[in-house]
């Protein structure tokens, strides 16, 4: 019989897969492996987030599968909710509907409107009263103007809502509303522990039981038996990519040097690289981009041998974290640190 640790989970697809048909290998090795939670991320090349989660839990049988994370705003409430009702329903209640903020650049150049807190937690009243069969009618706030939101009569269930958090009003959002909150990958320890207060807190003051929030560190894990040319991109190629998308919040949130990350995006690479650096840089350009970040940013991840990234990955449970992510690695990579885990 598989022990299953529900404190653990993967991202299904890290990165940029070959083709989205590895999802189910993925999944069914991480289920076998005992992972309790798969996270699905979103993106609209080959990752579209319904699609994913459809074929995840039905080549499943006991893992969960949720979505880390989707936005609200690019699919109206009343399919968003028929969408986590059909698929909570589909995997017996192994389904988690997660959203986000989402990336800024990306939504001007797309023409999605900037989502703001007060939105996201509109969405969460107006899910959990369509989820528990209630009719929303006349609804005006800041997600919109609907006159009559409905699932249906025979309507009563109450599917995990999940939140991707990274500033101090996400994560409090996190804490007042939303059933999980997913962390950022490479937070500092400090980092780390003060967002599990900031949930928690917000839990506490919100009237709820902070312990039936839980909050999952989402820690990139690169352990020394993958290539080291894939270690690179796992490590470097993935932390200068958030730099690239949104490093002044990154950096300001860690406390980081800024004349560091100024540094970084004035070199002649990166100012030139056309795209994500974790998808299209070579080894060649990734080893000089290590060269401007600093080891101080990339320790705050589980490297080396099985049981040293198994001490890594305790320690943010040490800092606050109810589970971790492992995040970057697919289930066969993270097979000798998940043995390591349970020895």
């Amino acid at each position: 019989m598989t022990t299953v640790n529900p404190e653990l989970g993967f991202y299904a697809l890290a990165g940029q897969p070959e083709s989205p048909r590895d999802l189910i290998e993925e999944v069914r090795t991480g289920e076998a492996m005992g992972l309790g939670t798969a996270f699905l991320s979103e993106r609209y090349n080959q990752k579209e987030i319904c699609t994913l989660s459809g074929a995840a839990g039905a080549v499943t049988d006991s893992i969960r599968i949720a979505t880390a994370c989707t936005n609200h705003n690019t699919r109206h409430p009343i399919v968003t909710a028929g969408y986590a009702l059909t698929m909570h329903g589909m995997t017996g209640g192994r389904f988690v509907l997660g959203i986000g903020r989402g990336i800024v650049p990306m939504q001007k150049a797309y023409g999605i409107p900037p989502i703001t807190t007060a939105q996201m937690e509109d969405f969460v009243g107006v899910t959990r009263k369509l989820l528990a069969g209630e009719p929303v009618m006349g609804h005006d706030g800041p997600i919109g103007s609907y006159p009559f939101l409905h699932l249906g009569p025979n309507v009563i269930d109450e599917v995990p809502l999940m939140l991707v958090a990274f500033g101090p009003n996400s994560l409090a959002l996190g804490g007042r509303v939303f059933d999980e909150v997913v962390l950022h990958t490479y937070f500092s320890d400090e980092t780390t522990e003060r967002a599990v207060k900031t949930v928690k807190q917000a839990a506490e003051q919100a009237g709820r039981n902070p312990d039936d929030v839980k909050v999952w560190s989402c820690f990139a894990t690169i352990g020394d038996h993958i290539p080291e040319d894939k270690r690179l991109m796992k490590s470097v190629g993935r932390l200068a990519t958030y730099l690239q998308g949104y490093g002044d919040l990154l950096v300001n949130t860690n406390g980081w040097d800024k004349a560091i990350l100024e540094r970084f995006r004035a070199d002649e690479v990166v100012s030139t690289f056309q795209g994500g650096i974790d998808v299209k840089a070579t080894t060649e350009q990734l080893e000089h981009i290590a060269s401007l970040i600093p080891d101080e940013w990339l320790s705050y991840s589980a490297t080396g041998s099985p049981d040293q990234c198994v001490a890594s990955i305790r320690h943010q449970m040490d800092l606050g974290c109810d589970g971790v992510i492992l995040h970057g690695a697919t289930p066969t990579e993270l097979a000798p640190i998940v043995e390591a885990y349970r020895k």
